[in-house]
């Protein structure tokens, strides 16, 4: 079984899904969010990043099933106290060697420990197929549905990412979606109008909606993995994240700010 790179475990975790969570980072990503704060992620093979001391540091490295299962479980106290589990992220957790996944997902289910997959949707739509058995949700991001948007800002188009999430709602998954906002990009009104119109017309099933305003923090590590930064892009007021949130709440459904 081929082992994935994992570059960040991180403890008592409050954004990555309800209650306090373990979220386990897997290095790699199909594609290319302009925006995106965690670049160390974006490559599937361990690099050297420069630390905040200026010294050379290899990012990321392989664990057994087992391994990771015992860091895991070393905090269900705090997910059993507080409705919390294991969230598996990226990079992108669904382009990962599947029967690793598939086998780490049913180790966690073995134990008790519940897990969501926070995904972009760009993957094999029998990857989904194969580990909705073992898993409590999805972390679903809907990044444009404009599909030429998607392709300008991620480098794909955003076909298999509608596929992928029919396809999740047809089977009654739990889904938070999760709505990347980009002032003076798809900040407008529209844009949630025509959400909320193809989420209607195509019937789907959405437990709640996760509204993700942009963020600059990850600017620095782009300079420490001598990289040239894209995050250049504007943060929405609150007053417009606001008035975003008030439009999906009239539509009925339940809507948070931030992850």
């Amino acid at each position: 079984m081929k082992t994935p790179t994992v570059f960040n475990i991180q403890k008592f975790s409050t954004h990555d899904g309800p209650g306090v969570r373990t979220t386990i980072f897997f290095k790699g990503c199909p594609i290319r969010c302009l925006w995106c704060h965690n670049p160390e992620s974006q490559n599937f093979k361990p690099e050297i990043m420069l630390n905040k001391d200026g010294k050379e540091e290899l990012i990321g490295q392989n664990y057994s099933i087992k391994e990771l299962v015992k860091k895991i479980q070393a905090d269900q106290i705090f997910y059993d106290q507080s409705g919390g589990g294991v969230t598996f992220s990226g990079g992108e957790v669904m382009a990962q060697p599947l029967d690793y996944v598939v086998e780490l997902a049913k180790e966690c289910q073995r134990v008790g420990v519940s897990v969501l997959i926070d995904t972009c949707g760009v993957a094999p739509t029998e990857h989904y197929q194969k580990i909705l058995p073992y898993v409590d949700g999805f972390l679903y991001d809907l990044k444009f549905l404009d599909s030429s948007l998607h392709q300008q800002y991620t480098g794909v188009d955003n076909q298999l990412v509608l596929k992928n999430l029919l396809y999740l709602s047809d089977q009654g998954a739990e889904i938070d979606l999760r709505l990347i906002l980009l002032d003076e990009i798809n900040t407008d009104n529209q844009t949630a109008e025509n959400i909320l119109a193809w989420l209607k017309k195509e019937a789907v099933r959405v437990a709640k909606i996760s509204l993700l305003p942009y963020h600059n923090f990850g600017q620095d590590k782009y300079r420490r993995l001598k990289r040239e930064c894209t995050q250049h892009f504007i943060e929405p007021s609150q007053a417009k994240l606001a008035e975003i949130q008030a439009l999906y709440q009239a539509a009925g459904y339940q809507v948070s700010i931030g992850g």
